[in-house]
């Protein structure tokens, strides 16, 4: 399976970002193999608005399977489910501590938002 984690950096020692519009980078992993397959700037973290509609048609046009975030909007789940990408919830740590944890059965499938809209713009520094 190809998994996008949100990351505040690239590849499997970076630190996950609990945003999913407006995490910096998606690091892809082949969930078969644990292998990096790329890391992906998320090039619409600063979109005034729709950040997470686009972060998912941009997961959906790298044919992503799923992706492993810490909190969601209705627009982006909408998105996301309309693409077929699964959700995973409950990163901590780094990528590689995520995978861990998805090879344990220890992180949630998401089927609704976990936050409100633009909640993900609180949390940017710099308040853009």
């Amino acid at each position: 399976m190809k998994l996008a984690v949100c990351a505040k950096g690239e590849g499997l020692n970076a630190e996950v970002d609990p945003r999913f519009g407006r995490c910096p980078f998606f690091v892809v992993i082949d969930t078969e193999n644990c292998k990096v397959i790329e890391s992906i700037s998320n090039t619409n973290a600063g979109a005034a608005g729709g950040a997470g509609p686009q972060a998912a048609q941009l997961l959906a046009n790298r044919d992503i399977e799923a992706v492993a975030l810490g909190n969601i909007g209705p627009n982006a789940i909408e998105a996301l489910k309309a693409a077929n990408i699964r959700i995973y919830s409950g990163i901590t740590g780094t990528v590689e501590d995520t995978l861990e944890k998805l090879y344990e059965g220890n992180l949630k499938i998401v089927a609704e938002a976990t936050v409100s809209s633009h909640s993900g713009m609180r949390n940017q520094k710099g308040g853009s």
